[in-house]
């Protein structure tokens, strides 16, 4: 468990505001489908998707979504202004009581500032039409502190179809007291629309057919708007505290995406769109004792988190953002109620221990309204309706009545740790736990494929997935101040098995059941401070990430491709890279490493330096196919003047690395692919890297200060 203030988050360049993550030691935070649409995540092995398995919150506030229409877990932080962080507390691994769905593999707890008396106003313009404004400001209100503050942003990007991303993110609060006594009422509002740039064939660039900021399809698109208002009352004295947390939020998506090329639908493109409508209420209440068992001080807590989503979504397939199908159109009901506690007891001055456990209950309905009349249709449509493609050619595919119902699911995961220390400034840990994966509710309903009627049955695939799958991992460690003056590190070996590595696929609104996985490494960090105006940091993680068993399906469908050759696929054999059965976790972060310096004093010059390393990993089971390794270093110089104010330039990519910041592996076809294939719906596709480049080399200069000038003027005012 680690934790990070506002300054140090604040005190590195980082390009996005969701970027600020990236002081969490380990974890990577990539985009690729624009500014606006939830990073894609990677910590200690996981290729996180969109947020699944790596828990977000802020303020008390769960930002991951369950059964969201492009990926379970969906986790938009787009919506934070950095500037505002008082804390960011870390954890990672299956070890805590009080992290449950989504916190497998972590959580970050983000929280918001309760007041700014000298307020804050920073305006920073840059390259590619990067512009962005934060202002903020607080003051004494009925007997508490009142804080408002908004931020703009506008970006067009490298890409060749201007990104025009148009951003407006708000946030109020009315606070009385401190956070372990006190109350506070907080609103967000959050609005997002951006054009967007996905991953493209690693062969279209090597053919000249599209630069390294081209497009398949210079249509997609998104927008997406958050609302929530949330209170907090909490309560401590020597011997109790207590605190509980509610909120209502109101979550909006529409995704235009395009990753295929003309693959499916050879006449219009493969361009799909996700949307996404929900309501989510939530509350969680945790109160715990300091008492003493003889002479063993003792800490005990007990929680209660509960959640319910209302959503409307669904996957319709697309040209330029008319729709012409729709595979999925769900109404889905999910809650879920967890139970909590945990202990620990400190035994003597250099041994503590804790001992918990929680209980998760989840129940979801599916009901799907997809009509027989924007049903996907197959061949000329004249057939009537089908549920399995290999009995009508030309048919409508109306899938909803058998993709509908109802699944619950309840699962106890216990939690220990131990700490001994410190010893001459040192402290070994060790900690145990299991933990769980969420599925997503379609998946576990599912009966026949939402594009073609065909039952899941006959593709191999499982019928269902269960809600719930098991997790459990451990891990040993030391924490040193002892090694050198002013040098804070840390070593851990840790390890994680998953009973299932289960994925919603937003882009085919499906759910694949996955193999068990096991994922172990290390991880190391260190802090250097050894003056009050020099500091310096460095991170390097590095895993082994596989399957278990034996891909028997992927072996089938492989011996069909080798004994089929060119009669059955003319792409024969473009098609075979990375379509033979591995055990590599596809997009699993082998190595990562960071590294920075920060210099300065409370006035003056400062500057700092950070790199960031994302090794090559495997992109397809067989490992045949894999991303090329990215190493880019941003700096940042300024001068910070006596009444507050600074002036700071920021540089990103100075080395013009040219890696991949997201990459793919799967089959596509375009249009200049028709020389091998004239009819590419009969192929599973030119097996490819699809990738999205780093950044090119771009430049930032921010003037920001507080906001004092105005009080002045207001007090002037008759």
């Amino acid at each position: 468990m680690r934790n990070f203030s506002g300054a140090q988050v604040n005190a590195i360049p980082f390009a996005q505001p969701s970027d600020a993550l990236e002081i969490v030691p380990g974890l990577l935070v990539a985009q690729h489908s624009g500014s606006g649409k939830a990073n894609q995540y990677f910590l200690r092995g996981f290729a996180l998707d969109h947020g699944n398995d790596l828990a977000l919150w802020i303020d008390g506030m769960p930002i991951n979504m369950p059964s969201h229409a492009h990926g379970q877990g969906y986790a938009d932080a787009n919506f934070v202004i950095p500037e505002l962080f008082s804390s960011l507390d870390v954890r990672k691994g299956p070890y805590f009581a009080d992290g449950g769905i989504f916190a497998s593999a972590g959580q970050i707890n983000m929280q918001y500032i309760d007041k700014l008396p000298g307020g804050l106003l920073s305006i920073t313009g840059g390259s590619f039409g990067w512009a962005r404004s934060v202002a903020a400001k607080s003051w004494a209100v009925s007997g508490g502190d009142l804080i408002a503050a908004v931020e703009a942003n506008h970006y067009n990007g490298p890409w060749e179809v201007a990104e025009n991303t148009k951003k407006l993110s708000s946030f109020i609060r009315w606070s009385q007291g401190t956070q372990a006594n006190g109350f506070s009422i907080t609103g967000m509002a959050y609005s997002n629309h951006w054009n967007a740039t996905d991953q493209i064939p690693q062969r279209t660039v090597d053919q000249g057919l599209l630069s390294r900021w081209g497009t398949l399809d210079p249509t997609q698109h998104g927008n997406s708007a958050r609302y929530s208002l949330s209170a907090r009352w909490s309560q401590a004295d020597e011997s109790t505290f207590s605190r509980v947390e509610g909120y209502v939020i109101r979550t909006e998506l529409n995704l235009w995406d395009m990753a295929t090329g003309i693959l499916e639908h050879p006449e219009l493109g493969d361009q799909f769109q996700n949307f996404d409508r929900r309501n989510i209420f939530g509350l969680n209440a945790t109160h715990g004792w300091n008492y003493n068992l003889g002479a063993v001080p003792v800490t005990t807590r007990v929680g209660l988190q509960g959640r319910y989503d209302d959503i409307r979504n669904g996957l319709q397939d697309s040209f330029q953002r008319n729709v012409f199908d729709t595979p999925r159109d769900d109404y889905i009901k999910e809650g879920n109620v967890s139970l909590w506690t945990d202990t620990t007891a400190f035994w003597t001055p250099w041994l503590r221990t804790s001992i918990g456990g929680r209980f998760d209950w989840v129940m979801a309905s599916v009901n799907s309204i997809q009509t027989p009349f924007n049903a996907p249709r197959l061949g000329d449509g004249t057939g009537g309706f089908c549920f399995a493609a290999t009995d009508l050619e030309n048919c409508a595919a109306w899938t909803g009545p058998f993709n509908s119902g109802r699944k619950g699911q309840t699962m106890g995961s216990p939690k220990a740790g131990m700490v001994l220390g410190p010893f001459h400034n040192t402290e070994l840990f060790l900690n145990f736990g299991e933990g769980l994966q969420s599925s997503d509710a379609r998946g576990t309903v599912a009966r026949l494929d939402p594009h073609n009627g065909t039952p899941f049955t006959d593709t191999g695939q499982v019928l269902a997935t269960p809600l719930l799958v098991k997790t459990r991992g451990a891990e040993a460690g030391v924490r040193s101040k002892a090694l050198l003056a002013g040098l804070d590190t840390s070593l851990s070996l840790w390890w994680q098995d998953f009973d299932s590595e289960n994925l919603f696929e937003g882009d085919e609104g499906t759910t694949v059941f996955g193999r068990p996985s096991r994922r172990y490494g290390f991880e190391w960090t260190g802090r250097y401070t050894p003056t009050d105006w020099l500091s310096l940091d460095g991170e390097v993680s590095a895993t082994h990430a596989r399957f278990r068993g034996t891909d028997r399906v992927q072996q089938a469908v492989f011996y069909q491709i080798l004994s089929g050759g060119s009669e059955a696929d003319a792409i024969f054999p473009l098609n075979v890279p990375g379509n033979s059965p591995g055990n590599y976790l596809t997009n699993a972060p082998t190595v990562v490493a960071t590294g920075g310096a920060e210099i300065g004093e409370k006035t003056g010059w400062f500057g700092a330096l950070r790199y960031r390393y994302f090794g090559s990993r495997p992109l397809t089971e067989d490992g045949q196919i894999r991303s090329i390794a990215a190493g880019t270093l941003n700096a940042r110089v300024g001068y910070r003047f006596d009444n507050g104010w600074k002036a700071q330039l920021d540089a990103f990519n100075i080395t013009n690395n040219r890696g991949d910041a997201i990459a793919y592996g799967y089959g596509s076809f375009v249009r200049q692919d028709l020389l091998f294939l004239p009819h590419p719906g009969e192929s599973i596709g030119i097996m490819d890297r699809h990738f999205k480049s780093v950044d090119p080399p771009a430049v930032r200069l921010t003037l920001a200060g507080p906001l004092t000038v105005f009080d002045g003027y207001i007090a002037q005012r008759p």
